[in-house]
């Protein structure tokens, strides 16, 4: 073997790869959370992993088990991995030898001569091949390898963050589909009591106890309270409609599954809010920061690689010859092999400025890791304090509720017996739907911060696996299937 080629060989498996080698940011988090955690929020590392079950809801657990199947995000999200793992193949290709083919063929004809006036017309034929293999003396490709799986890796984090956002979305939208129905029940409820006072107010009228005041006065009580349950109709469709993307459906495909009202799902008072250090290695978001910081940081390897010497083995073999028959005989075969160095000697400093630039998105990678860990954070922190709000706020409104009930009951008995005004009834009236629409709204906001919770916190997936909490549904337990989306429908 030619003494340059061991030479070189030594050279590949000596020389180490140039630029800085990343290592993993460390950050101070604090060992607890701000504000003293509720009782209620105790850690159940298996619940955070499926945690649309605390809502003890059939159907909520089947649309999380159909829109993982079916979400075209996720789906999007799947497809951008796969171009992913395709760049990090393109990048490994780059190990390994380059060859390249051609072939060509012409018609020359000769100029004429005293001899020969026509001339002479041949056909030449030529076909060959190049090889180019590039030593990666100082690592050019390996960072190019070591980014694109950075990259890689960073892609399927944002794959699973895409997944936990959408089940939080989704959870949401269903909660605030049962919520409206719940306003509109409550809605209607009360049309109800106030067309009976109103009738009452009208037969009162007509034997001379009421006057025509009071029956404008009801029949204005009663149309206001009618005007707020078309908006909340119109509402109640777009939420199903956008149910209906999130699950990859046309307008109304989920119109029979959520025709009927069901109650706002109340969750079980307990989730695994961990501690802050958890969230490094549940948060996708956090995840796919730190890829990206690890992808970038190889980048300024590649460009500092520019530097220095780039070396390859380069080999050619060409036939030259007139006739079909005698294409690849030895006499006309030729043939060259030997190693080629290109080296950027003056560039007008282009290439340490794209160095510098690297090295920027670096530290800009590295402050967009930080911000994430720190949002991550105070989501959680947000999301629980919110919570714990929302709690005492529902104490208050049941109570409200409660005393609205029995207030209106006693102005309509001062009323019928002729001891109070009829203007007492009227704003008994309003204040009870009022309470009992804000206490809708209230329970509706407290599961919904609990989803937001949940989502702060990187739920719905297992760290050690990396796949969705979704189980099997023949081996599930513990989400009995409630009303199936039939076959039909599931597109």
């Amino acid at each position: 073997m030619p003494k340059f080629l061991i030479l070189l060989m030594l050279l590949t498996v000596g020389c180490s790869a140039v630029g800085p080698d990343y290592s993993k940011p460390e950050m101070d988090l604090p060992d607890t959370w701000t504000r003293k955690t509720d009782p209620a929020l105790r850690p159940d590392k298996k619940e955070i992993t499926r945690w649309w079950t605390v809502f003890r809801d059939p159907i909520l657990n089947e649309l999380i088990q159909n829109a993982t199947r079916q979400n075209l995000d996720l789906k999007a999200a799947a497809a951008r991995v796969e171009e992913a793992r395709a760049e990090l193949g393109g990048a490994r290709g780059d190990y390994w030898p380059r060859v390249d083919g051609e072939a060509a063929a012409s018609r020359q004809k000769t100029r004429g001569s005293a001899l020969k006036p026509r001339g002479e017309l041949d056909t030449y034929y030529s076909t060959g091949a190049t090889a180019s293999w590039e030593l990666d003396l100082f690592g050019r490709i390996r960072r190019a390898v070591e980014s694109a799986t950075a990259e890689l890796q960073a892609t399927q984090e944002d794959r699973l963050d895409v997944m936990i956002s959408m089940y939080a979305e989704l959870a949401g939208t269903y909660i605030n589909i049962r919520t409206l129905q719940a306003r509109i029940r409550t809605a209607a409820k009360n049309i109800a009591s106030q067309k009976e006072i109103l009738n009452l107010t009208k037969a009162r009228f007509r034997h001379g106890l009421a006057n025509d005041l009071d029956v404008a006065r009801a029949e204005q009580v009663l149309a206001n309270t009618k005007s707020r349950v078309p908006a909340l109709r119109a509402q109640l469709t777009r939420l199903k409609n956008s149910l209906g993307i999130l699950l990859g459906r046309p307008p109304g495909a989920l119109q029979q599954i959520l025709a009927e009202p069901a109650p706002i799902p109340v969750p079980r008072d307990r989730t695994a809010a961990g501690i802050p250090a958890d969230l490094l290695r549940r948060r996708p978001d956090i995840r796919s920061a730190e890829r990206s910081l690890a992808a970038q940081t190889a980048r300024i390897g590649m460009a500092t690689a520019e530097l220095y010497p780039a070396f390859s083995l380069t080999g050619t073999l060409d036939y030259m010859h007139t006739g079909l028959t005698d294409m690849f005989t030895p006499a006309h075969q030729a043939y060259g092999f030997g190693p080629t160095m290109r080296w950027n000697l003056f560039s007008g400093g282009k290439i340490r400025a794209q160095i510098k630039a690297e090295d920027a998105r670096t530290k800009q990678a590295l402050l967009n890791y930080e911000k994430t860990v720190l949002t991550a954070l105070s989501e959680v922190e947000n999301a629980m304090s919110g919570y714990r709000q929302q709690k005492k706020q529902l104490v208050s409104l049941r109570q409200a509720v409660s005393a609205s009930a029995r207030s209106l009951h006693l102005a309509e008995k001062l009323y019928k017996d002729g001891l109070s005004d009829f203007q007492n009834v009227l704003d008994a009236q309003r204040e009870l739907f009022s309470a009992e629409d804000r206490l809708d709204e209230a329970r509706g906001s407290a599961a919904q911060y609990m989803v937001d919770l949940y989502r702060a916190l990187g739920g719905g997936w297992n760290p050690r696996t990396g796949k969705s909490g979704i189980y099997p549904p023949e081996t599930d337990k513990n989400n009995a299937p409630g009303k199936s989306i039939r076959k039909g429908e599931q597109g």
